[in-house]
Order: structure tokens, then C-alpha cells, then sequence
């Protein structure tokens, strides 16, 4: 057994012990699968413990609320409270004991010494620091790494342009969404960028930190910083850091989750290199923990060896490649919008997007774009031919695209919402 599996599969006991009698959400369901804290294999736990679905988690809070039943110790134990942004559903409420805030800190401070971040630096945090976990514990692992740390919250574009400007700050932290709105504003107030002291812009929330094309947007926005890429949730906390030396290769922090990736249908392992669904349980985050958890994330485990990427965790090619829920199907093919996100903007001459899909019983869904020119194009026609034609060469089929002026389509501060679905057999 490799160090690794060894370190997990102790990990895993110690957090089977502890829930069997005193978690009412995982207890039962551990007792009737015959695990306990004597596991043998990673693999049995795989195969014998059924998933974890978030609608399950919704409909115990909605039923013992309002924290549900998935708690490991007394309520008054707990003093962390977060809640997930609700963007695909009810929002989840989540609690963390002292222990496991700290357990996800670690995790943080990983991910900060991969990027290169701590004394010394300047970070500001871009971000409305509301109930969702967004980066509250990056905030806190910044600070104990010796980070001057800058809130972003409750402020203008603008403020934040000029926080960052005026305080010499040289890390900034928001989604790669925000981090292009920042550029349009400061150029739109004749702030110079390649002034600023920002060498790096941590990046999560979206999977456009590991597009090459998005990355490519930003780094040109930002002359001098560079961009790394981050992901996590509210449920689980931090889970990946990017490789430092080979960008596009999301590593899971393997002391903190246990990962697996499955076929979203029949959720049996698919083999590396194959796209399937992130699995992760939390193997540190004990207060109120996650096995087997059906994340919604489409990745692809790497057969690139430890040798080839500098580092023997997990490795996802790629990073986040979409989401189970947003895949459609267009004549045969899966499309995600992290695929139509890339082939859009490279595109020269796209300051922002929509996709309209538009949905009928027994009929192929629809799609429709609207591209925002960018205040130095011209040529509107040839900017709508230009990227219908990058799309066709994908799908392939001719999508209509409608080009639209400078500043008509909303910007983003957390994610980006640009896929709109219309569904013309629903009843309002």
C-alpha cells in the first residue's frame, strides 16, 4: 500500500470511529453498510457506502432543521456558520467546529505556499464576505502566513481598484470572472495595471483559471501577475491548488480528502484520463462531514506519473472541465460551458457573453449568443461571423450570434452566470 493510501485509510478510520454513535445522519447509514473503524481497503469503503447527494442534505435540513442531522457533536460545539450561494437550488447551512476550521486553514496554507504567497505580501480579497465560505478561510490562512490582509467587501469596483492601487497590494483573490471586470473598470478610469504591484491573482469560484483562453485574458489585463488557479466548496472546503510548474493541473490536498471519480450515471470508477464526476470525502473536516459526496464537478484524473508534474497528489487535468447539471447535449455531443467559455474568447474582440438555450419537448435544444464588442471594434458583422464560425467548427452546427454594444450585457462579481435556459414547455 502506497504512503499515501496508508495515511487516508487511517484518516478514514479514525473518522468512521467518530461517527458511527454520535453523527444521525452517517451513523445509521455506516452501521448498514458494516463499516467501522477496523476498514481494511479504501475500496470496500468505495464500494459498499452508498453516495452522499446534495438533495439528501437539503431535505434533512428542511426535515430536522435548521441545521439537519449531520452533526458530530453538540451544537454548542460548533462556532463557524456558512452557507452554500444557492445558485443550483436551496442553500445548504454548514457549521464547523475550532478543529475543523483549522483543519480547512491547513488546507489553505497549502494552496498559499503553492502559489507562492506569504510574509510579505499584500493581499486583497475581492469579495462581498457574505454566509457563503468564498474566501473566508483563505482571509484567515493569509494572515497566520504572515499576509497584510485587505478586506474587499461591501465596496465599489472602483474602491477596490484604488484600495489595491494605493496599498501596493501584490496578491489579489477573486473569481477570474471579477478579475477581468476589474481590468475593463480600471481601464475605463485610465488606471494603469502594469503600475500596480499585483504579481499574482488567486483565482476560484469558475473553471476559467484553468482555460488557457481565460487565463490568457486576465494575465494580459494584469501585465505582471500571474494567474493560479483554486477550487472548493462551502460543503467540503478547500480541495485543490494548482501545479506551480505546469498550469492547467489542479492537484487535490490529498491529506484532507479522499477522491474519487465516477461515471455521473452509474457511478462506477472510470479509468484515468476519462471524464467523470468528483467524489470527495472529508477526511479532516469532522464536524460536520461529507463521504462520498457527489460534488456535480466533471474532472479528469491525470496518467501523467509524479515524476512529469513535480508532485505525487492527485492530479486533475484540466482543473474543473463543468458541471453534471449544465451539460447538454447538441446533436450527439456533450457540450459543458467551460468548452464554449474557451472557443468564445479567443475570439479577439469579445468584452463579455450570454448563451441563450431554449428548451422544447422532442425537439433539439436551441442556442443563441450575444457577444458584447469590444469599444475598439468596428466591424460588427465580421466580429458575429467570426465567432459563429469558432463555434460551428466545435458543435458542429450554425448557431446565431447577435452582437450588442459596449456595456449592454451584466458583469460578475462572484460567479459568472452567462447560460440562460429558457424552457417553453414549463407553466408559469
Amino acid at each position: 500500500m502506497l504512503r499515501q493510501d496508508a495515511d487516508q485509510l487511517r484518516k478514514l478510520r479514525d473518522l468512521i470511529g467518530c461517527l458511527r454513535d454520535s453523527n444521525a445522519f452517517y451513523g445509521p447509514r455506516l452501521k448498514s453498510a458494516g463499516l467501522d473503524e477496523n476498514l481494511d481497503r479504501l475500496e470496500r469503503f468505495s464500494a459498499e457506502l452508498p453516495v452522499t447527494t446534495k438533495t439528501q442534505l437539503v431535505e434533512d435540513q428542511e426535515a430536522n432543521p435548521p441545521f439537519g442531522t449531520n452533526l458530530t457533536f453538540p451544537p454548542d460545539a460548533y462556532t463557524r456558520f456558512h452557507q452554500t450561494s444557492g445558485t443550483t437550488g436551496r442553500p445548504l447551512r454548514w457549521l464547523d467546529t475550532e478543529e475543523s476550521w483549522r483543519a480547512m486553514l491547513d488546507c489553505w496554507q497549502t494552496v498559499l505556499r503553492a502559489a507562492g504567497v506569504g510574509a510579505g505580501d499584500r493581499a486583497l480579497f475581492a469579495f462581498s464576505f457574505g454566509p457563503f465560505l468564498g474566501f473566508w478561510t483563505a482571509f484567515e490562512a493569509a494572515t497566520a502566513s504572515s499576509v497584510l490582509c485587505l478586506p474587499g467587501g461591501g465596496m465599489t469596483s472602483l474602491q477596490r481598484l484604488h484600495l489595491l492601487v494605493d496599498n501596493e497590494m501584490t496578491v489579489l483573490f477573486c473569481t477570474p470572472t471579477y478579475a477581468l471586470r476589474l481590468a475593463d473598470v480600471a481601464r475605463e478610469n485610465q488606471i494603469d495595471l502594469g503600475q500596480s504591484s499585483v504579481r499574482r491573482i488567486i483565482v476560484a469560484g469558475e473553471a476559467g483559471g484553468s482555460v488557457p483562453e481565460t487565463r490568457v485574458r486576465i494575465e494580459r489585463a494584469w501585465p505582471g501577475a500571474a494567474v493560479f488557479d483554486h477550487h472548493g466548496m462551502t460543503e467540503v472546503g478547500p480541495v485543490t491548488f494548482e501545479n506551480p510548474t505546469t498550469p492547467g493541473f489542479l492537484h487535490v490536498i490529498d491529506e484532507a480528502y479522499l477522491t474519487e471519480v465516477v461515471d455521473p450515471e452509474t457511478l462506477e470508477p472510470v479509468p484515468d484520463g476519462q471524464v467523470g464526476e468528483l467524489l470527495l470525502t472529508t477526511l479532516r473536516r469532522t464536524g460536520m462531514p461529507l463521504l462520498r459526496y457527489r460534488t456535480g464537478d466533471l474532472v479528469r484524473r491525470s496518467t501523467c506519473s509524479a515524476e512529469q508534474l513535480g508532485r505525487g497528489e492527485t492530479a486533475l487535468e484540466g482543473g474543473i472541465l463543468g458541471r453534471c447539471d449544465d451539460m447538454l447535449v447538441i446533436r450527439g455531443n456533450n457540450v459543458y460551458p467551460s468548452a464554449i467559455d474557451a472557443i468564445i474568447w479567443q475570439a479577439q474582440g469579445v468584452a463579455e457573453y450570454r448563451v441563450d438555450i431554449h428548451k422544447q419537448a422532442d425537439a433539439m435544444p436551441k442556442l443563441a449568443v450575444s457577444v458584447e464588442r469590444d469599444a475598439s471594434v468596428d466591424d460588427v458583422r465580421a466580429l458575429a461571423d467570426r465567432v459563429a464560425r469558432r463555434i460551428e467548427s466545435f458543435l458542429p452546427m450554425r448557431v446565431p450570434v447577435e452582437v450588442v454594444e459596449p456595456g449592454t450585457l451584466p458583469r460578475f462579481e462572484m460567479k459568472a452566470q452567462r447560460w440562460k435556459i429558457h424552457d417553453h414547455d414549463r407553466t408559469e
